[in-house]
């Protein structure tokens, strides 16, 4: 099919700003580590800053850091048009994730500036602060606070393994705000990101219509034993943190594949004390997290975890401290909005496919204020959070004119 469409983004300056802002934080392996609210984050933010105000955007800032950037439209009465991501990343992150969604927002401004397009409603692009949740511990910070779901004060007091609170980063990198993050009435949302996944580049789709986001719970887990030598204790007498701990990942594992392949279930985060060679461990923190596209799942998940982990900590005669940190219910996205991420597709000539997102992402919580929509493109294996994370340039430039193409749309649409 021939794209029915003049209206073209320019493809090699998306490409060439998606490199320039992967110069800060860029890693050996070809990745990056751009954590949140680092100097490093700083450096990427004062870029993007930059090349926004040099589109003639008008930048504010919340006071969770995260970053606004308006192009007025015909009538300033209307509410705005909002799409954006994240920029944070990973410890050993790729390219793309968070980034691709910002920075072909950016495109998506420069280019309605280059085709003198003055759209009928405002439109604001945002980068939301600490998407990743690798520094602090809490993902989907930024926009969190922002749509309620946690207040700036609580998530603002979060601290880093160094001590460091997020409130005291955000002065630190200045980036906070004047204004408490909160919601402001928008009329639509846009999240254009790799899938992270393998199914788009398996089935050789070039674009995700994604219709919602799968249901999570996320724990913190404490097990307790006793700290005592490696050599002159014995089997009866141990209290093996460490063992607990790997009786209660191997539950995780069991649990999520139980549900098949939709089960997900993960423990990312481990911390052994006291991290000793001849030293029976005393005390392992780590992260759980399930996920399913089927809220009643999570439900179910929910209740039988804590109950069986329980059971292993008493077998091993140690103690269990199991925190719920969050629960986030699954989110369908705005079916007007996700029409118009199909037409687009249509209209541009390329091949999708309806997809669930299996990873949580901003929209998910915008999703609470804002009728929203999110875009996916492929990337290479499936492969994200990692280094090697990669997609083409030409899958950067077709995800990039389908959200040009919606922004546009719901922008200029009828009243």
């Amino acid at each position: 099919m021939t794209p029915r469409t003049n209206q073209r983004i320019d493809g090699k300056r998306l490409w060439d700003s998606l490199m320039d802002m992967a110069r800060f934080g860029a890693t050996p392996k070809g990745g990056v580590k751009r954590l949140t609210l680092t100097d490093i984050d700083r450096q990427g933010r004062d870029f993007f800053r930059t090349n926004c105000e040099a589109a003639g955007l008008a930048v504010r800032i919340d006071g969770m850091g995260n970053m606004f950037a308006r192009r007025p439209g015909r009538d300033p009465a209307r509410l705005p048009v909002l799409f954006g991501s994240h920029l944070d990343s990973q410890p050993t992150g790729g390219k793309f994730d968070g980034a691709l969604g910002v920075i072909a927002g950016l495109e998506v401004m420069r280019s309605l500036n280059d085709l003198g397009i003055t759209t009928e409603a405002p439109v604001e692009l945002i980068n939301w602060t600490d998407e990743e949740g690798s520094r602090f511990g809490h993902s989907l910070m930024g926009s969190g606070v922002w749509a309620g779901v946690y207040t700036q004060e609580k998530m603002q007091a979060l601290a880093d393994p160094d001590g460091v609170t997020v409130g005291e980063a955000l002065v630190e990198i200045g980036y906070a705000g004047p204004e408490v993050a909160a919601p402001f009435p928008a009329d639509a949302y846009f999240e254009l990101h790799i899938e992270q996944g393998p199914i788009l580049e398996a089935e050789g789709k070039q674009i995700g219509i994604v219709t919602g986001g799968q249901a999570q719970v996320w724990y913190g887990a404490v097990v307790t034993g006793r700290d005592s030598h490696a050599g002159t204790t014995p089997p009866a007498r141990r209290r093996d943190a460490l063992v607990a701990a790997a009786r209660i990942i191997d539950l995780v594992d069991r649990m999520m594949r139980a549900r098949g392949e939709d089960g997900r279930g993960t423990v990312g985060r481990l911390t052994v004390l006291p991290n000793s060679c001849n030293v029976i461990p005393g005390e392992v923190r780590f992260s759980v997290e399930f996920r399913h596209p089927d809220e009643a799942e999570i439900g179910r998940l929910a209740a039988q975890f804590p109950r069986e982990a329980g059971f292993i900590a008493r077998d091993c005669e140690v103690t269990l401290e199991l925190t719920e940190l969050f629960r986030i219910p699954a989110q369908p996205f705005d079916p007007e909005c996700v029409e118009l991420v199909r037409q687009a597709t249509r209209k541009l000539g390329l091949s999708a496919r309806e997809i669930v997102s299996g990873a949580g992402h901003d929209a998910v919580y915008v999703a609470r204020h804002v009728p929203t929509a999110m875009i996916f493109t492929p990337c290479k294996d499936g492969l994200s959070h990692n280094e090697a994370e990669s997609i083409l340039p030409e899958e950067a430039e077709a995800g990039c004119q389908v959200l040009f193409e919606a922004v546009l749309a719901r922008a200029n649409r009828a009243l």
